[in-house]
């Protein structure tokens, strides 16, 4: 297993082994004792799998705030996304910056986004799956949004042509206006 930490404390791209052979391949994707050992003790209580037929479905900027704060275990099991977050920690060196890695069937990888962060992908094959863990239950009352194009962020999304998103995403508000309910910690998960 592979592990690349980002510029944004606590942000894990984690790159579990794949074992393969003629008929395929076998990989652990999710052991609590080993990435406990990481630094990522958590229960996860959810599992959620999103499927986006067309290329371009962009979905985010999304968090959840305190009690229900969600960290994620992101990863893709068909086709490909460019997955997206952006630091919202109060106090944060890296607040309002962002980072984005490509999840793939592929590649395998994963991305482990800690509470404090706002997340979103866009699909970059048809048909592509989205699976990932999460450290608290969906609560609607505590969901969140962020404007996906707010140029004080300026992500850079692998685009061939307009976004693809839901109503409530296309409205999101921008960061500015933003008074997040995370507080950065040193070291913090």
């Amino acid at each position: 297993m592979k592990i690349h930490k980002s510029p944004l404390i606590g942000l894990l791209l984690i790159e579990p082994d794949r074992f393969s052979d003629h008929r395929g391949f076998f990989a652990e994707t999710y052991s609590r004792r080993v990435y406990a050992a990481l630094g990522i003790d958590l229960e996860f209580v959810q599992d959620n799998h999103s499927l986006s037929a067309a290329v371009g479905t962009l979905r985010g900027l999304h968090f959840q705030a305190p009690p229900h704060a969600q960290a994620k275990l992101v990863r893709c099991g068909r086709g490909a996304i460019f997955d997206v977050v952006v630091d919202i920690r109060c106090g944060s060196p890296t607040y309002g910056e962002w980072a984005g890695y490509e999840l793939s069937a592929a590649n395998g990888a994963q991305l482990y986004v800690p509470t404090g962060f706002a997340h979103g992908f866009v699909t970059l094959e048809p048909d592509s799956e989205i699976i990932y863990k999460c450290s608290d239950y969906y609560a609607p009352v505590s969901e969140g949004t962020l404007r996906w194009d707010d140029s004080d962020i300026g992500i850079h999304w692998p685009l061939k042509g307009d976004a693809i998103l839901s109503s409530k995403d296309a409205i999101a508000p921008l960061l500015r206006d933003l008074d997040s309910p995370f507080h950065f910690e040193e070291g913090c998960q």
